[in-house]
């Protein structure tokens, strides 16, 4: 996919992604969704994740949406604050063409520059063959904990598995005062609009 383009999300993507969402959550088990969430819902979203400073992605190519990537808060209580959630989904006739791994590439670079020290994956039906694990592996994610028959969709149990991968020297540094999750944390608002 030598012209793929990763790019920062915009509002105008929004359609796309909902499309891609809804495929996700209709035929897929990746997300725990029943229920594929509306245009508005995704642009509330996207809204916040993007005011909070956190990264959102699109894989474009020729002008089309073909896949997208973000990073969110892992939990909301302020000492998880240097721990971000992947998501990544691609759509449905662009898979298996290497644009989750380029879209991850980037979310896990946009991570890291914000400071953040650990990325954690939350996979639905995270069973040892799929794509999700094995992307995440490649990435060089640990495995780090299951919950088993965590979700039910589709007629079938399901399993959890989480994964993670350090930056920045992960827990063996103290937190770094410029990085964006400590400037959020003290309310620094100026300095974040810069």
């Amino acid at each position: 996919m030598s012209n793929l383009v990763i790019r920062a999300a915009s509002a105008t993507d929004l359609d796309t992604i909902t499309e891609i969402y809804a495929d996700a959550v209709t035929h897929g088990t990746a997300s725990y969704e029943l229920e594929p969430p509306s245009r508005a819902e995704m642009g509330t979203r996207f809204a916040t994740l993007t005011a909070g400073g956190f990264p959102y992605l699109v894989a474009e190519k020729d002008g089309a949406v073909l896949g997208y990537a973000y990073a969110g808060a892992f939990r909301p209580r302020p000492a998880y604050r240097f721990i971000v959630e992947d998501s990544v989904y691609v759509a449905p006739d662009a898979k298996g063409q290497g644009i989750g791994l380029q879209l991850m590439q980037a979310l896990i670079a946009a991570a890291e520059a914000a400071g953040f020290r650990q990325i954690i994956a939350v996979i639905g039906d995270g069973h040892a063959d799929s794509a999700s694990v094995r992307l995440h592996e490649k990435l060089g994610f640990r495995h780090s904990g299951r919950l088993e028959g965590s979700g039910y969709k589709h007629g079938r149990w399901l399993d959890t598995v989480f994964m993670q991968l350090s930056l920045n020297g992960g827990a063996s540094l103290p937190p770094d005062p410029v990085s964006l999750p400590e400037r959020k944390f003290r309310g620094d608002k100026e300095e974040l609009k810069n």
